[in-house]
């Protein structure tokens, strides 16, 4: 028998990713395609997801749907067209997400409303359209896993004025735990994945102005969080592996959050 297949295997497995056009996303969906799970893609853009999936299929079964996860109409719409497409889902892969940096006096409502609306109630309520999908593709044996994309900034209080952005994670974190309760019984695991810095479109303005030594000096392991780093931990808590791992929150930040 081969153990790593065994243990860490996800070929066959039918994998969501939201945000999966791009960034932390795109890293998680190469893995999964490239193990031979069937991944469909989705985030607001359905050109990018595409061209992304039209790359992919060389190497195994992508598809892309569009989705505004911060919509309810939106939502909707893509639960229903995604049972049409699939059965069941085994991996929900939640990586959308949104950012906002202003200065405390000129922080608006806007942007606290357009970052909790995806970051937490976005991610919420697509888990409940695609609960009975979750459901059919569950076990005992193999549960289905929720896998949501978190922060270090969650439990590590950054210097950037991004007051909304740390507050929905913080409650991203909470929220998973509270499904990884409830939907054990439907066995269905609930975990977070929560990278430090990763080298996305959102660092890009800091990596820039601050420079990449002076980022990982305070990092333990001296380097930014890396594409196969997310992608590992994301293949780990969806094959028999992480079978039993539930309401765990797994930094992947090279120590930073934790040794300080």
């Amino acid at each position: 028998m081969d153990v790593i297949k065994d243990l860490f295997g996800v070929a066959g497995k039918t994998v969501l990713v939201t945000g999966g056009s791009r960034g932390i996303g795109r890293a998680i969906v190469e893995a999964f395609v490239k193990a031979g799970a069937k991944v469909i893609i989705c985030s607001r853009d359905l050109e990018s997801c595409q061209q992304l999936a039209q790359e992919l299929q060389a190497h195994g079964d992508c598809s892309a749907l569009a989705c505004n996860v911060a919509k309810d109409e939106d939502r909707k719409r893509f639960a229903e067209e995604l049972g049409q497409q699939v059965k069941s889902i085994n991996v929900m892969i939640n990586n959308a997400g949104a950012i906002w940096a202003a200065p405390i006096a000129e922080y608006p409502e806007s942007g606290w409303d357009k970052v909790f609306d995806l970051n937490v109630k976005g991610t919420f309520f697509l888990v409940k359209e695609l609960l009975p999908l979750l459901e059919a593709g569950a076990s005992a044996e193999d549960p289905a896993r929720i896998i949501n994309v978190g922060s270090i900034d969650a439990f590590h209080i950054p210097q950037h004025e991004t007051y909304a952005y740390t507050s929905s994670k913080a409650a991203l974190h909470q929220l998973t735990k509270h499904l990884a309760a409830q939907l054990a019984s439907r066995h269905i695991t609930a975990n977070v994945i929560a990278p430090g810095m990763f080298p996305s479109k959102m660092l890009a303005g800091t990596l820039e102005s601050k420079g990449i030594e002076n980022m990982v000096a305070p990092i333990p392991l001296k380097r930014l969080t890396a594409d196969s780093d997310m992608a590992g931990a994301a293949i780990y808590l969806a094959s028999k592996a992480g079978a039993y791992v539930t309401a765990a929150v797994v930094p992947v930040d090279g120590g930073y959050a934790t040794t300080l």
